[in-house]
């Protein structure tokens, strides 16, 4: 527990690294995965190994944490000691979780909750998480943490692309029309997270190679608007050859970063993704990341 007393909470979908969130004892609400046999919780009943394998037989939806295991992951952090939280949830523009806690947050009496919204998903969220563990744990006080968490999150940028499009469209997330002119001319997007935290096409490609060495460029551009960056990236499953080569890639081109943050994709983001994303992200180094890193290092 860190000498505040300030719980750090979130949920699957923002993909924090497994050893930071234990190192660092982040509390994680787990997303819902539908099957048509029942729902399973992202992460503790069901494995993003296991969503792979079943998607040759269905597809599954998610949804959003009830209030009542909110509520409980803020009542158990209390009763292990904790005196106030920080709850930072992936975008509001994607899911209402954020929304949800909110609700929550306002119901729980003597014990103060502050909600953060990334505007975000995925390990960009998962930095903003990060920064605020750091922070809570430097001495940051809690009355400034949101503001500066806000901050932090709309200097964040991520991008992704993915080699199969049928997954973004069975959500709902690209039109009919994007998806059949991607799968007939072999054209890739990159996504990005907008303002209001909701998909956009920053840029199309003809074909992943091609679409993968435009984020790793654009990524390498953003970074340097900013004297220290962090970076991030994240994949379904370690099986794939093709991130490393571009994580590789990216070191390369971004002679100003502290360090690399590597994650895996949640159960709950696979559902929407599948298995062939691969995601980059830049934010500017805080003084609390840039020292954990280097600690690191």
């Amino acid at each position: 527990m860190n000498a505040q007393k300030i719980a750090v909470v979130t949920d699957t979908g923002t993909n924090v690294p497994a050893d930071f969130a234990e190192a660092h004892d982040i509390r994680q609400i787990p997303l819902q995965i539908n099957y048509t046999e029942g729902s399973f919780r992202s992460g503790v009943d069901i494995t993003a190994e296991e969503v792979i394998e079943r998607f040759s037989t269905e597809i599954p939806t998610t949804s959003l944490p009830s209030p009542a295991s909110i509520r409980e992951t803020l009542e158990q952090a209390r009763a292990d000691g904790y005196e106030k939280a920080v709850v930072v949830t992936i975008s509001s523009g994607l899911s209402a979780t954020n929304q949800t806690c909110h609700l929550v947050a306002k119901q729980m009496e003597d014990f103060p909750v502050a909600v953060v919204d990334t505007r975000s998903i995925g390990v960009a969220a998962g930095m903003t998480v990060m920064d605020c563990a750091l922070m809570v744990e430097a001495g940051v006080d809690f009355d400034l943490l949101e503001e500066r968490l806000n901050a932090e999150a709309e200097q964040t940028w991520v991008l992704f692309s993915l080699d199969e499009l049928s997954f973004l469209r069975h959500g709902g997330r690209i039109s009919e029309a994007t998806y059949r002119l991607g799968s007939a001319l072999n054209i890739k997007p990159i996504f990005e997270c907008d303002e209001e935290g909701r998909y956009r096409t920053v840029k199309k490609c003809r074909g992943r190679e091609r679409a993968l060495k435009a984020t790793v460029d654009l990524i390498a551009e953003r970074a340097r608007l900013y004297k220290d960056v962090v970076l991030a990236c994240a994949s379904a499953t370690g099986d794939d050859p093709m991130p490393e080569r571009y994580v590789a890639l990216l070191q390369e081109k971004v002679g100003n970063a502290c360090g690399l943050i590597r994650s895996r994709l949640s159960p709950d983001l696979l559902v929407h993704t599948g298995p062939t994303l691969i995601g980059m992200a830049v934010q500017p180094a805080m003084p609390e990341m840039a020292e954990w890193m280097a600690a690191r290092a």
